[in-house]
């Protein structure tokens, strides 16, 4: 029997693999603070759309029973996630891209032993395996140096592989504070996600529109905002996976979208790497297979 938020889990990976595929081949000029302030904001009005559609029929978006801690929980993830994001951007533009790709991706990694300790989730043996196969597939799909472990050997020494493994926990944090959200507060999954929206435009706008272009960035919004739609689409259905299941069985099945993206990106933009990205994704559906057994 496959375990709930599994299927829903993938989903999300098949969405968000294809758009990071769009985002790279018509997005990647941008700079990344003021493409993740138009994402955010454009895909916040989408997901109005959306939660308009699945909202919960006599729901409130802040529950009469809502706590104080209720609250600060909620905005503490939002804190973690848009933090996160911040970090991760910086990564990106400081290091090159083969060391920073693979450390910023070992997201479900952390997020097994933080789920462990904080909510006492209990998983099977098979499951653990699954997760770890999972996030080995996902660095391995994304490294390309000779050395699988160079960006590892980086980190001790590397600022910007600091920052991406530093991102990875701070995104790690966010995907077991959103799980804790979703399974100790009031507050639907919807209204959940929209303060991610929230969140992470708030902090990053600041930072993006003292770095606006307009010349670059009028002819690209068209695409970006309908781009944000998939976006959302893919923030919904991972938000209900965590609603569903706990953040160490859903992250890594979340985090295969490097892997889809990377097979695009060999595939339909000639990047190389094609038998490496292949195998990767042979040890990701073993992973997840393991995953959904549980």
């Amino acid at each position: 029997m496959i375990q709930a938020g599994v299927p829903t889990a993938l989903a999300a990976a098949l969405v968000f693999g294809a758009y990071l595929y769009v985002y790279k081949r018509s997005f990647d000029a941008l700079p990344a603070t003021v493409y993740t302030a138009v994402n955010e904001t454009a895909g916040f009005g989408w997901y109005l759309l959306i939660a308009a559609l699945t909202w919960p029929a006599g729901a409130a978006v802040v529950p009469a029973e809502t706590t104080l801690a209720d609250v600060a929980l909620l905005c503490g993830v939002g804190l973690v996630i848009a933090a996160a994001n911040l970090v991760s951007v910086r990564a990106f533009k400081l290091g090159d891209v083969s060391y920073i790709a693979p450390l910023n991706k070992l997201v479900p990694v952390f997020v097994l032993p933080i789920e462990l300790l904080v909510l006492t989730t209990d998983l099977g043996s098979l499951q653990v395996l699954g997760v770890g196969l999972a996030g080995v597939a996902i660095y391995v799909a994304n490294y390309e140096t000779d050395s699988a472990l160079a960006p590892l050997r980086r980190v001790v020494v590397y600022r910007p592989a600091q920052l991406a493994l530093l991102g990875a926990v701070l995104f790690a944090m966010a995907d077991v504070g959103t799980r804790a959200v979703l399974s100790t507060t009031p507050f639907t999954t919807q209204a959940v996600a929209l303060f991610s929206f929230v969140a992470v435009a708030a902090v990053a706008l600041p930072f993006a529109i003292p770095r606006v272009e307009w010349s670059r960035l009028r002819p690209a919004l068209p695409g970006a905002v309908a781009l944000s739609a998939v976006f959302a689409v893919g923030v919904h259905l991972a938000t209900v996976s965590f609603a569903a299941a706990p953040a160490s069985v859903v992250s890594p099945l979340v985090n295969t979208q490097a892997i889809v993206a990377v097979l695009l990106g060999s595939v339909l933009l000639d990047e190389g790497l094609l038998g490496r990205r292949l195998t990767a994704a042979v040890v990701a559906v073993a992973g997840i297979a393991l995953v959904a057994s549980g």
